[in-house]
């Protein structure tokens, strides 16, 4: 009967201290305040809108100068067709 309660309190005490570990690992997570500051967020999100407002602004410029003239004039020159 001893030999059973030996071996019951092992398991018990190496389970505890298995919970207690897991407990303070999982608290030690808890409690880290690592991460990305919201001033990196907003510096991302404002590189972003600016290469994007940059990008389309390129794109109108392309159309409305160069591209857009030249359909035009290809669209007249197609419908007046003097056979």
């Amino acid at each position: 009967m001893r030999k059973i309660n030996d071996t019951v309190n092992r398991l018990f005490v190496s389970a505890r201290v298995k919970g207690e570990r897991a407990m303070r690992r999982i608290g030690g997570i808890l409690r880290r305040n690592e991460g990305e500051g919201f001033v990196d967020t907003a510096l991302k999100i404002l590189i972003s809108v600016v290469v994007g407002a940059l990008l389309l602004a390129g794109l109108y410029a392309l159309f409305k100068d160069t591209i857009l003239p030249t359909l035009t004039q290809k669209v007249t020159n197609l419908f007046n067709y003097q056979g």
